[in-house]
């Protein structure tokens, strides 16, 4: 069923005004986009690769490349907030999840710094804590467990942004984003599926909450199944409405294929610990 952040008429309230999307082309933040366009007074959108939909009046597009200092300070020239959905998003180049997402996490923050954003959005992953096995209750203050290269660059992610609050004020909400899909379709999902209503609503709740501070979610929607407890969801209003279980009968109708001592059977970060970064090869599926 889809919750409130479907709505027709969108809500601004709350919202700071102008607003800055990093990694715009990408699949979180084609989703993004429409939505933030429709509730701010601008949005700049930046990525390595240009948008596919053309401009809106309000929206500015800006290629930059996370790993440049100095543009990322150009980048965040007058905006109010941050959604970062940029980085790089594999195990498979070393070199790009180094300097993407280490080098270029501290150049957003520095920028942020430095031109007086006060409030980022950030997009981490549940693979931060991928090493505890299946089953096992994690909450956001227990020990990170990165399953990857991938996963312990988002974990410096998490680690920096506390540093920048702590030291210099800046609020940040970091997801920790689950299977994001338009609905679940094998047995972890069932355990990791956000929808993409709410995984809107947590952005959304990252921008406007007030008192904010330095806040770690697991983005994921309802379920009886779930691994992942923490109380800044509570703390900062992510009450998601989606549920797994609507999908729980269909999704189980189809068996489970992996052996016992599988990783997906084994790891809550799944495939993602047989990834190994100094050998490249293509992404496996259901990750």
């Amino acid at each position: 069923m889809p919750n409130a952040m479907s709505n027709d008429q969108p809500s601004n309230e709350g919202l700071p005004r102008r607003i800055l999307l990093t990694g715009c082309s990408g699949t979180l933040g084609a989703l993004l986009r429409p939505w933030l366009r429709a509730r701010v007074d601008y949005l700049r959108i930046s990525d390595l690769v240009p948008p596919s939909l053309a401009l809106q009046p309000n929206e500015e597009f800006v290629a930059c490349e996370l790993s440049d200092r100095e543009g990322m300070l150009r980048l965040l020239d007058g905006v109010d907030a941050v959604v970062h959905m940029g980085g790089g998003g594999n195990e498979f180049d070393a070199d790009v999840t180094l300097q993407a997402n280490v080098i270029g996490t501290f150049n957003l923050y520095h920028a942020a710094l430095e031109k007086g954003v006060r409030r980022i959005v950030l997009a981490s992953t549940n693979h931060a804590t991928g090493y505890y096995p299946v089953g096992t209750a994690v909450t956001a203050d227990m020990p990170v467990r990165p399953d990857s290269l991938y996963a312990v660059s988002k974990c410096f992610g998490e680690t920096l942004s506390r540093y920048f609050f702590d030291r210099h004020g800046i609020e940040t909400l970091a997801i920790r984003i689950g299977s994001c899909r338009v609905r679940p379709t094998f047995k972890r999902e069932l355990t990791t599926w956000i929808s993409h209503d709410d995984f809107l609503h947590a952005v959304e709740r990252g921008l406007v909450a007030p008192g904010l501070g330095h806040a770690i979610i697991y983005g994921v929607s309802q379920t009886r199944s779930g691994w992942w407890r923490d109380d800044d969801s509570a703390r900062i209003g992510y009450r998601p409405r989606d549920s797994a279980e609507d999908f729980r009968a269909e999704v189980e109708a189809r068996g489970d294929t992996y052996p016992d001592g599988h990783s997906m059977r084994v790891w809550q970060g799944g495939t993602f610990t047989e990834y190994d970064y100094r050998k490249p090869q293509p992404p496996k599926p259901r990750p």
